[in-house]
């Protein structure tokens, strides 16, 4: 529930870079920071590793300049000053460094953040001489803006000049996340979003500090990436979708369009090809991919496991390899993610025969194969990653990979499946996974979820979010917020501060002004204490 209407969505911008960046000349908050300063810092999320609060702050006014070091950050900079400009009102012109004799600014440094920060964290550091953020990597100067944001009021989410104090509050934060992958699913194949809808997606992932943006793009009702070598997948296969919408899919052009975007933000796009399953938009559109040589009839319902490419044609390896091979060359992150769910019309044998040669032509075109946790029934090779999606926690075969070193993504349906509705009266969403609460979304560790699978195994947590009844972006919002924030959160920080469910309802509940004011349409929990 979000009083929608009071702001709006920020502009999509263009980011990336790295270096050295600094606020500069902008007065000191006079002595010490306010209340609702303090309570900004004690809000954070998600929470940080170490946050020690200090006596005094630094005002943002209309003297600030952003200086870009030595080192090149001119992307960087100019994301901050794009998203604080609107609401300011203040100029922040872009500058290489600041005047001889000034002191003060906001600086960012890719220098003394220390080694164990990692390459994604970040010192951040609050005082009335101004504000510096120190990382390894870009992608820590990136993180430690994220909240710097929050460290500001809710009104830096403006879409239009707001009065406000812009004081940074006085702090010292020590921050890293605890797992290395933090990702969130799209499926765009049962209903089509377009690649401004996509591009909003990314944005919520980078606000709260996720770094993998998992793309659901063919399925039964809807192939959704164009392939030049076979053009009907697109004039056929995404002509519709769950419904019988008229679908849609990406052009190459856009395609790269959105990885570009994610890129900037320090995310990595994951593309997924569901295969042998999943994949009646393939053979609705090319009758040689089915056994008997028919086209199959496409498909607007919502039932799994009916469909699968015929194993037994040496041309469906021949699809394969020249789908993985254009979606591969389109895509720079290290991973191409195969489904392999829900095959139930063939045999174990056909499916372990396939999966086989499917694996081995992910690995032809130079990506690491990844896959729901079936992908493991062929005994793969150590670099498979199988993605856990089942409710509960017994999983001997997930178990049993981890044992001999496969690495493991963690999305129990139970808990990270965020189509899942709220309540039983939930409008949207689905329940055969149970019914899944804000509470529930946080009250589980990715780390030791799976029995007998070690924390050193887990790469980390991903949220997934089905699309069988969502058809807006407004829908999407409504099932993201506020449960993605609570699995954020279990990706990044240390698991001896996310086992306290009392303060992260109350941490998470004061995102709701912040929510409000990006007109983002979320769900008003009854279990959060909302301001």
């Amino acid at each position: 529930m979000s009083n929608t209407g009071m702001g709006r969505r920020r502009a999509l911008q263009t980011i990336g870079g790295i270096g050295t960046l600094s606020f500069g000349i902008g007065s000191a908050a006079a002595q010490g920071s306010g209340s609702s300063d303090t309570r900004r810092v004690e809000n954070i999320v998600p929470i940080p590793v170490e946050t020690e609060v200090t006596s005094a702050g630094y005002e943002i006014t209309d003297e600030t300049a952003i200086y870009v070091g030595e080192t090149p950050a001119t992307d960087v900079a100019k994301y901050l000053a794009n998203f604080f400009r609107t609401p300011t009102g203040y100029e922040l012109p872009i500058r290489k460094r600041p005047p001889r004799g000034s002191t003060g600014g906001i600086s960012l440094r890719l220098a003394g953040a220390s080694d164990e920060v990692g390459e994604e964290g970040y010192r951040l550091q609050v005082n009335p001489s101004g504000v510096t953020i120190r990382a390894n990597a870009p992608a820590g100067l990136f993180a430690g803006v994220q909240t710097l944001r929050q460290l500001l009021p809710p009104a830096v989410e403006a879409d239009s000049v707001r009065a406000a104090d812009w004081t940074v509050p006085g702090v010292q934060i020590r921050d890293y996340p605890r797992f290395a992958y933090r990702g969130a699913h799209l499926d765009v194949a049962r209903h089509f979003f377009d690649v401004d809808d996509v591009k909003q997606y990314i944005d919520y992932l980078a606000q709260y500090k996720a770094n993998h943006l998992h793309l659901h793009l063919t399925d039964d009702q809807g192939w959704r990436i164009e392939i030049e070598s076979w053009p009907k997948l697109t004039e056929i296969g995404g002509s519709t979708e769950v419904g019988g919408g008229e679908g849609g899919f990406y052009t190459q052009d856009e395609y790269r369009e959105i990885v570009e975007y994610a890129h900037e933000r320090f995310i990595t796009v994951v593309p997924e090809i569901d295969m042998p399953g999943h994949t009646n938009a393939a053979l609705a559109s090319y009758a040689e991919l089915n056994c008997d040589g028919e086209r199959e009839d496409l498909y607007t319902g919502t039932q799994v496991g009916f469909s699968s490419l015929c194993v037994d044609k040496e041309i469906t390896y021949e699809f394969v390899d020249d789908v993985i091979r254009e979606v591969a060359e389109l895509t720079p992150g290290p991973y191409i993610h195969i489904g392999g769910d829900e095959a139930y019309v063939i045999t174990d044998e056909e499916y372990n025969y396939f999966m086989e040669r499917a694996i081995d032509i992910v690995r032809d075109h130079g990506k690491r194969p990844l896959g729901w946790h079936q992908i493991l029934g062929p005994d793969p090779e150590t670099d498979v990653i199988p993605q856990y999606w089942y409710p509960g926690s017994e999983a001997p075969e997930v178990a049993e990979a981890a044992q001999k070193g496969n690495e493991i993504i963690a999305s129990p349906a139970s808990r990270a499946y965020l189509d899942m509705k709220y309540h039983e009266d939930t409008e949207l969403g689905l329940d055969w996974a149970g019914l899944t609460s804000v509470r529930e979304a946080y009250d589980w560790d990715p780390g030791t979820f799976i029995e007998g699978v070690n924390e050193s195994s887990i790469m980390g947590p991903e949220t997934a979010l089905w699309a069988e009844t969502l058809e807006t972006l407004d829908d999407i919002e409504f099932m993201l917020f506020p449960r993605f924030p609570a699995i954020a959160e279990l990706g990044w920080s240390p698991d001896t501060k996310t086992d306290d469910w009392e303060s992260f309802r109350e941490r998470l509940a004061t995102q709701g002004p912040r929510w409000d004011i990006q007109d983002i349409n979320y769900y008003g929990s009854s279990q959060l204490p909302w301001p």
